[in-house]
């Protein structure tokens, strides 16, 4: 391997995925996640069995990427981690990892805000994916972000639309709950969408000024929608599912796509990349896809393994502040919140 290969361990550990990196450069070796099922029976993620599994999953995931990146911990030039926005007991266990392998192998410390990591693993080199050119729009969206930003360097974004209550992940999984689902039922939605009509069933879009989201009333609003229908007729959910199902990904993405129009007027920016878990989401895909024929946008949409929580979006993450030698000290705080 080329003596000037900056290689960088990255860790993640925001939520319920132990995931570890290796990079050479802004190509990915290794990229290793392991899930954690213990939170299925309890319907959502459990804060306390989070961190315990990530103790668990940590050192077997991190020994495997570097395995895997064929690559010794002596070769590592740093080592960088999710500081926030997570869970604060899944955080630390990352950010303490990180901070101990750090300091025995006397290398660089870089923090990663999770949300850029989402919005730069659209630099990751991989053949076959175009890198956006600044400025552009970044869409991130999961089950704890619905956000609009502004991106006019690496290290420069801002904020122009957020939710301001639940994110897209949560409506989503949330009436995949309504509709006895299991969890995570998000992608469920998606996969009983493909198979309905989107048309089927409509629903009232929030009215929320600006370039802000809001999706707490359209929860209620499919809730009341179910309890009454189901009152008409105990079948109607499992005779029309999959209408359902596409009714309720259809409304979530109209609008989304809505705020969107907005801002690349308000901006005049066309140049739109997603990311975040919903953006494995095939409709929200497809919608944004289908944008560049439509409105004429140039759309950016991540290789799959890189939408959903991934140490390589770090690893991207802690590459360019390597390159711009913004290290930590090994006092620096996880943040369960922390600003963009």
């Amino acid at each position: 391997m080329a003596n000037d290969s900056i290689f960088i361990l990255a860790i993640e550990s925001s939520c319920d995925d132990t995931s570890a990196a290796v990079l050479q450069n802004d190509k990915v070796l290794s990229n290793v996640v392991a899930n954690q099922s213990v939170h299925v029976a309890f319907g959502g993620v459990v804060p306390e069995l989070a961190s315990r599994a990530h103790q668990q999953n940590m050192i077997p995931v991190v020994d495997q990427a570097l395995k895997k990146a064929g690559i010794q911990k002596s070769q590592l030039s740093a080592i960088a981690f999710t500081q926030g926005p997570g869970l604060m007991g899944s955080l630390l266990v990352g950010s303490s990892f990180a901070k101990s392998l750090a300091m025995a192998l006397s290398i660089p410390l870089i923090a990663v805000h999770h949300m850029q990591g989402h919005i730069l693993a659209h630099f990751i080199d991989e053949e076959g994916y175009d890198k956006p050119e600044f400025p552009f729009l970044a869409l991130t969206i999961s089950g704890g972000h619905t956000q609009i930003i502004k991106v006019t360097d690496f290290f420069s974004m801002e904020i122009i639309g957020e939710t301001t209550d639940d994110a897209v992940g949560e409506a989503f999984d949330k009436s995949a709950k309504i509709l006895g689902l299991p969890y995570p039922g998000g992608p469920l939605v998606d996969k009983h969408a493909q198979l309905g009509n989107p048309k089927a069933f409509s629903f009232t879009k929030p009215k929320v000024p600006g370039l802000d989201f809001s999706f707490s009333g359209l929860k209620t609003q499919i809730l009341y929608f179910i309890q009454k229908k189901v009152k008409e007729n105990p079948k109607f959910i499992e005779e029309n599912l999959n209408d359902i199902c596409a009714s309720i990904q259809n409304a979530i993405i109209e609008i989304v796509m809505e705020k969107l129009k907005m801002a690349v007027a308000q901006t005049e920016i066309k140049q739109i990349a997603i990311g975040g878990g919903v953006s494995a989401n095939s409709g929200i895909r497809k919608t944004i896809k289908e944008a560049e024929s439509k409105y004429g946008w140039k759309t950016y949409i991540p290789k799959f393994e890189y939408t959903t929580d991934n140490a390589a979006m770090i690893g991207i993450v802690g590459y360019y502040k390597y390159l711009n030698k913004q290290f930590e000290e090994l006092n620096v705080v996880s943040k369960p919140r922390i600003e963009i």
